[in-house]
């Protein structure tokens, strides 16, 4: 087996490579919406919340399974039982994405007729049923190859699949689809199947060339089996949930007096608003994506120190990070929105939901690190209580106050998730968290904010934003030297 990257420079690649991706990703987004308009984004976000129900029903909870017992093996160095990891993990993902590319195959008129509204997306339901099982199989070795470390070289698989995807998606809109909306859910899902044939194809190879050592047979259904089904049971039914709501959410806004188009305004905040939002996740997401298998490597091996050092950093490069996206966020919305959308509804929604940034990041960290410790189940309640909470707010929120509803929901629903995910990682690792530290990085924050109001320009406020911020946060004792000389140690010591 290769040998793996320190986890800093794992990371540091996951970025960079997450980066690109979702620049790529936005870019689209925006090619996208001057190609077919909000209410053509917002029947595609339909589409892809039905494909996003069958891709997370179909995996079954496979992809974070194989990650786990992957990085569990290994913490045990046993790594020859990897094998049967594998092989275990790909006999259960054939078995469940085909049950449930046949059933959405089947009702694919019926989901498409009383779900979505529109029975010009049967063919795309129908196709991203094609290609379910192939995108399920692909999860699998996307979560061996993390569990393994072996970032580089998923890295790499990554991009190429991206570029492959977005060629092959440009092209079916520019010479097929047209401005047609059902014609272009066809060719997003097209594009998007075929880099994943290329993705499985390329892992597939490469774990053949690694000629892996025999072993013992391992019995691997049990373990399997309680990793993968209380997974896939919390990931089905949060996702069935998230859904039913995705789908409410224009029917609900058409009982608003103020809204004059309920699809457009669902594809404003889901397709324009929220890429933006995420976008700086992408940085967070290469720590995120590393901390489980990391987690469940010391957990195996009992480095309880280790485990504690993780906790603190990754819950601190949380804080500050979305601290500092957050102020940007808020204040280049405007201009942002104006200059990737000409929308300056857009910019009054991320305004809005930018102030929840410091929250949604360290919610994602904590939600990592709750699954790398072997709390999957704890996560699995926490996010279907405020699943469902959210859908009985917004089902009640919209009809009286429109766009202003789904925002009351969405922040009640993350404020309660983040305090019993935050509560749980604290419980089990034995750790505190000084509360005049998020206290004073959030007083920080809204300072830095008022003071850069008197700046013109969204760049020079966004950059005065950040230098303000972090000589608060050196003033206030946040950050100090001894944090710098640790970023150093990352950079120049392995």
């Amino acid at each position: 087996m290769a040998k793996k990257l320190p986890i800093f420079y794992s990371a540091l690649l996951l970025t960079g490579v997450n980066l690109l991706l979702r620049l790529v990703g936005t870019s689209f987004q925006v090619y996208l919406s001057s190609r077919i308009g909000a209410e053509g984004i917002g029947l595609l976000q339909l589409v892809m919340s039905v494909g996003s129900m069958s891709m997370v029903a179909g995996m079954a909870g496979i992809r974070t399974a194989t990650m786990y017992l992957t990085a569990e093996q290994i913490g045990k160095r046993r790594p020859e039982n990897v094998t049967w990891v594998l092989s275990g993990s790909l006999l259960y993902s054939v078995i469940c994405s085909a049950a449930v590319a046949a059933a959405v195959y089947i009702f694919a008129p019926m989901i498409a007729a009383n779900w979505i509204g529109n029975p010009d997306t049967v063919s795309s339901l129908r196709l991203f049923s094609a290609f379910l099982p192939v995108c399920c199989l692909t999860g699998v070795m996307v979560g061996y190859f993390t569990g393994a470390s072996r970032i580089g070289t998923l890295a790499a698989v990554e991009v190429a699949e991206q570029i492959c995807c977005m060629v092959c998606t440009v092209a079916l809109l520019t010479y097929w689809a047209g401005h047609d909306a059902a014609r272009s859910c066809q060719a997003v899902v097209m594009g998007s199947a075929l880099g994943t044939c290329f993705t499985l194809i390329s892992l597939v190879t490469l774990r053949i060339l690694e000629r892996p050592k025999s072993a013992k047979r391992l019995p691997i259904a049990r373990p399997l089996a309680q990793t993968a089904i209380p997974l896939a049971l919390a990931d089905d039914l949060r996702t069935g949930i998230t859904t039913v709501e995705n789908l409410m959410v224009p029917k609900r806004l058409a009982l608003y007096s103020g809204t004059v188009s309920p699809l457009a305004a669902f594809g404003t905040v889901c397709g324009m608003v929220f890429p933006i939002l995420t976008f700086p996740m992408a940085i967070l997401f290469g720590l995120t994506e590393l901390l489980i298998p990391e987690l469940a490597r010391c957990r195996a091996a009992g480095s309880t120190e280790r485990i504690h050092y993780l906790v603190r950093k990754s819950l601190q490069v949380a804080l500050l990070f979305g601290t500092l996206c957050g102020g940007i966020l808020f204040l280049s919305a405007d201009a942002l929105c104006m200059a990737l959308y000409k929308s300056e509804e857009a910019g009054t929604y991320l305004r809005w939901f930018s102030v929840l940034a410091v929250m949604l990041y360290c919610d994602c960290v904590t939600d990592a690190m709750i699954k790398g410790l072997g709390q999957q189940k704890a996560s699995v309640r926490y996010n279907i209580l405020t699943n469902t909470m959210d859908v009985v707010f917004l089902y009640i929120l919209l009809p009286k106050y429109g766009i202003l509803g789904y925002f009351i929901s969405f922040l009640v629903t993350h404020i309660i998730n983040f305090i019993l995910s935050i509560r749980r990682l604290l419980r089990i690792t034995v750790q505190k968290i000084p509360m005049h530290i998020p206290l004073l990085t959030l007083t920080c924050a809204v300072l830095s904010v008022w003071l850069c109001q008197f700046v013109t320009g969204a760049i020079f406020r966004s950059v005065a934003y950040a230098v303000i911020l972090l000589c608060l946060l050196f003033l206030m004792g946040i950050l100090s030297r001894k944090d710098l000389r640790w970023i150093k140690g990352l950079v120049y010591k392995k």
